[in-house]
């Protein structure tokens, strides 16, 4: 079984397209959208939801109004400014913690005189699995302004690889998150190929520099699309000669294409369509030989 993991340096460079046409085009893969903090493959594949699970992860403070005495140690010791108080109507101070400042530390829970804050795990966001038209998909959301992204991500792919091996499917697509963050390097460690989408801009080519550096640096094969190459020839002839001395493969260029956009709104991959562009797409697959 292999792994192969589209991402991009930047968002917006068209890798969740992409990554819907190849789950068209290999018949039978498993699919993984890795990119928690905005995932929309979903958007794409229609996905009938089979299993939800909660997702815990770290954890979050909780003051027992009944157990607090107003002693203000929680405030004194927090770092993160993360305690509110008020006063009930005797007279007494109430501290409560906001969820959001909280960085889960547990230092107001070792410090507490009363033990009145309580410590459980805290509900980051839910993983799913579904079923779509081409095969199963692994994906997720995490929640607002939570953390551990990248512990997501490696949890989307375990689920992910374990579907592909009970169902005896040959391939994972995964569709990475933009950047070279933890989420980023959570979904591309030991896959067998990285497919990088770039776009032909001054940032695309920054960004697809420090990408390559991270795929080269955890010695994992990659190719290069260039998304959109015909808005600016010059700058893809210059991005996939970076490529190559970064020691990537070209695995192909993708046309400028309104019908894209059309496919999107028709909730429909881009080769399941006669836009010009879907070519270029089949052509880039073909490359990969996976």
């Amino acid at each position: 079984m292999k792994e192969l993991v589209i991402i991009s340096g930047k968002g917006g460079t068209g890798k969740t397209s992409v990554t819907a046409s190849f789950a068209v085009l290999a018949a039978r893969a498993v699919l993984a959208d890795c990119d928690v903090d905005a995932a929309d493959l979903h958007l794409v594949l229609h996905p009938t939801n089979v299993q939800r699970n909660v997702f815990k992860s770290g954890h979050e403070a909780i003051i027992n109004p009944k157990g607090c005495i107003g002693c203000g140690l929680c405030d004194e010791y927090c770092r993160f400014d993360a305690l509110t108080s008020t006063v009930d109507a005797d007279g007494k101070k109430i501290y409560a913690v906001d969820p959001i400042s909280c960085e889960g530390c547990g230092v107001c829970v070792a410090f507490c005189p009363t033990q009145a804050i309580d410590f459980p795990e805290r509900v980051c966001g839910e993983w799913m699995i579904s079923e779509t038209r081409v095969g199963p998909m692994v994906h997720a959301k995490l929640g607002v302004a939570a953390e551990n992204s990248g512990r997501l991500v490696s949890l989307v792919r375990k689920e992910s690889v374990r579907i592909a091996e009970e169902s005896g499917r040959t391939l994972v697509i995964v569709d990475g998150p933009p950047g070279i963050g933890c989420p980023v390097i959570a979904s591309l460690t030991g896959a067998a190929q990285v497919l990088v989408v770039t776009e032909p801009t001054v940032s695309g080519e920054h960004d697809l520099r420090r990408v390559l550096k991270l795929t080269n640096h955890f010695d994992i094969p990659a190719c290069v699309c260039v998304n959109k190459w015909d808005l600016n020839e010059e700058m893809t002839q210059q991005i996939e000669k970076l490529s190559i001395e970064l020691g990537a493969k070209i695995a192909g260029r993708i046309r400028y294409d309104q019908g894209v956009t059309m496919a999107q709104v028709q909730g429909k991959a881009v080769v399941e369509t006669d836009t010009p562009s879907a070519t270029d797409i089949k052509a880039v697959w073909d490359s990969l030989a996976l």
